[in-house]
């Protein structure tokens, strides 16, 4: 617990200290200095978090361990799903945008992003992988799941691990036009769809032997579908319909107790 405790402390702190110049302006901070892609910098608030608060605890051998687990490719397909999973439902829902509002099927927008219009779908997904893959998952599947694990089951760790990620986001409310605009229908929306992320992410570290690296791949890649100028609101909203379809049938068809395909390790962890 002291572990879970000095883990999700520091990642709020650095996280939220590094978005500061973003959304101080709220709080009366104004004319903060900020860097290139400093929106992506807080991203690594969780990496950090996770690296220094294994040092405290496990040392050496627990640092090992992380980097370890962050190079893990195997088994191929779970980093095959990984890869393209998201573009097969960002293909699914402008199929089904195509036959329910006639529009026209154009997936040339998954290769451009209006945010980064200097960045073509490999070097996009690179800049997610880098501050949102890594920089997140290294935090959340790869430190804190395995020990929320050790005292629940797969779903259960899924539910509580969705409610301190989303605290995380906090001062991103104040700040992304995106969670700006969101009125609480939105709100209410977008933590389900944390939720079902959270879901299949466990169920890929689960699946995978903790394998952190599919887990910053799958979290990277679902965020090129979600955010790329394919994504207008009826393909984002058909996306999270689909999404929450599998994260329903992943529930009942690899049980909530392990979410996996075999029974799940106890520990990943010194």
């Amino acid at each position: 617990m002291k572990q879970l405790i000095t883990y999700f402390g520091l990642a709020y702190l650095i996280s939220w200290t590094i978005w500061l110049p973003l959304y101080g302006h709220t709080f009366g901070l104004t004319h903060l200095p900020t860097l290139p892609y400093h929106h992506g910098l807080g991203g690594f608030g969780p990496l950090i978090a996770s690296f220094l608060t294994t040092w405290i605890y496990q040392k050496k051998q627990g640092v090992k361990l992380l980097i370890k687990k962050c190079l893990q490719t195997r088994p191929l397909i779970y980093l095959t799903v990984a890869v393209l999973s998201p573009f097969v439902l960002a293909f699914a829902a402008t199929t089904i945008n195509y036959f329910v509002d006639k529009s026209p099927i154009n997936l040339a927008g998954l290769l451009t992003s209006e945010e980064f219009p200097q960045f073509n779908l490999l070097t996009f997904f690179i800049y997610n992988l880098i501050f949102f893959g890594f920089g997140e998952e290294v935090g959340w599947r790869g430190f804190a799941l395995p020990r929320v694990q050790e005292k629940f089951n797969a779903l259960n760790s899924s539910i509580i691990l969705t409610v301190f990620w989303a605290i995380w986001h906090w001062p991103l409310f104040f700040y992304r036009p995106t969670y700006v605009s969101m009125d609480f229908e939105g709100i209410f929306g977008w933590t389900f769809s944390l939720l079902t992320g959270s879901i299949l992410l466990t169920w890929l570290y689960n699946s995978s032997k903790a394998s952190i690296l599919i887990c910053a791949v799958f979290h990277s890649t679902i965020d090129i579908a979600f955010t790329a100028d394919l994504a207008n609101d009826n393909i984002v909203n058909y996306m999270g319909f689909l999404i929450t379809v599998w994260g329903i049938l992943t529930i009942i068809i690899f049980k909530p107790k392990n979410l996996a395909t075999s029974e799940r390790e106890k520990s990943t962890h010194p």
